[in-house]
């Protein structure tokens, strides 16, 4: 069957290509558009690499199966085109290694291929059937044993070391606030803990009320509001007061003299105080990461028994699924439904 080209005014225009582009990039969170572009920025090698030509719009059939194919093997032990392609990619530091991608990178950076087709309202070749199928054979060439989603969680112990470490400096008084916050609220992610303005905390004594503005599952006008409650809404309280936080950023830098800056602290920040925080509470400095505050609240909301469901009301996952491997990577002899027979008499239901 021969598909008929659109006639010319059921084409957009380039101004409206432009508008397009423009609005996806004023809808899409700053996290993501910064991955889609180091995705795209490895991509665009790879092809110039490989053909000697820019990447086009829209691309073409074979350029995504050759793309599928090049990163669907281990090429250690390889010899040809796509080893000393991969060899150059690794030589200018967009490659690690000659190993075969994990899936869940490949399927990231096709998303992201696919999203700069749709920014431009292009079809995309990985829509193609023949693509597609490939696609799903490199998925189960590619499977590997399920590793946990975060190995090491800051859960309730280990977060109740980071604190002992914070003293009544401002700089120990910050970071107390941003740590119980971060993981109280929910598990919050570095971005909207950076992201976060003085009336974005609303309330007083045990309870607050945090309005998230920008988060990556939510638009400004679905801003949640979430509850922040006991220990977490007193280092908050105690931080805003100590440093006379009344309008702007939330969190902000601490100069050599101890003041608070008028700047926003950077979302890196938060890397940087648990680098700085584990040391001190007899941890390595790379036990954990940002991400073991989101991973550590549903974890020890799984040690706990807390429902799914209840936890995702905090945590504002999407996917039940995607939440659901925080409490499957939870120690089987640790999970709460094994003392079911044992379990205090005055608790039962």
């Amino acid at each position: 069957m021969t598909t008929l080209p659109l006639p010319a005014h059921a084409l957009l225009s380039e101004q409206d290509e432009a508008d397009l582009a423009a609005l996806f990039r004023r809808g899409t969170p700053p996290n993501t558009l910064r991955a889609w572009e180091r995705d795209l920025a490895y991509i665009a090698a790879w092809k110039m690499a490989t053909f000697g030509q820019p990447l086009a719009w829209p691309e073409e059939e074979r350029t995504a199966l050759r793309f599928l194919l090049d990163h669907s093997q281990d090429l250690t032990d390889a010899k040809g085109p796509a080893r000393n392609v991969a060899e150059e990619m690794i030589a200018i530091g967009l490659r690690a290694t000659l190993a075969a991608p994990a899936p869940a990178t490949l399927d990231r950076r096709i998303a992201s291929w696919q999203a700069f087709h749709r920014m431009r309202n292009l079809p995309s070749p990985f829509a193609a059937p023949l693509v597609q199928q490939t696609r799903q054979k490199a998925r189960r060439a590619l499977s590997r044993p399920r590793v946990p989603k975060s190995p090491k969680p800051v859960t309730r112990d280990i977060l109740e070391a980071l604190l002992a470490t914070c003293d009544n400096s401002l700089r120990g008084i910050r970071d107390r606030a941003i740590l119980t916050l971060a993981f109280a609220s929910g598990g919050r992610r570095r971005s909207e803990i950076a992201a976060l303005n003085r009336d974005d905390v609303d309330g007083r004594g045990d309870t607050l009320w945090l309005r998230l503005l920008s988060t990556k599952t939510t638009r400004p006008d679905q801003a949640p509001r979430l509850p922040v409650k006991g220990r977490a809404a007193r280092a908050l309280t105690h931080w805003i007061e100590t440093a006379a936080i009344t309008d702007g950023p939330l969190f902000r830098p601490i100069s050599r003299a101890a003041r608070p800056l008028a700047r926003r602290l950077a979302p890196a920040a938060l890397r940087v105080i648990l680098r700085h925080r584990l040391p001190l509470a007899g941890l390595p400095a790379d036990f954990a990461t940002p991400q073991g505050l989101r991973a550590g609240f549903l974890t020890q909301a799984a040690l706990d028994g807390a429902p799914l469901a209840a936890a995702m009301q905090l945590s504002l996952h999407r996917s039940a699924i995607q939440a659901q491997k925080y409490y499957a990577d939870v120690d089987i002899a640790q999970n709460p439904a094994t003392d079911l027979l044992d379990f205090p008499a005055g608790k039962r239901g």
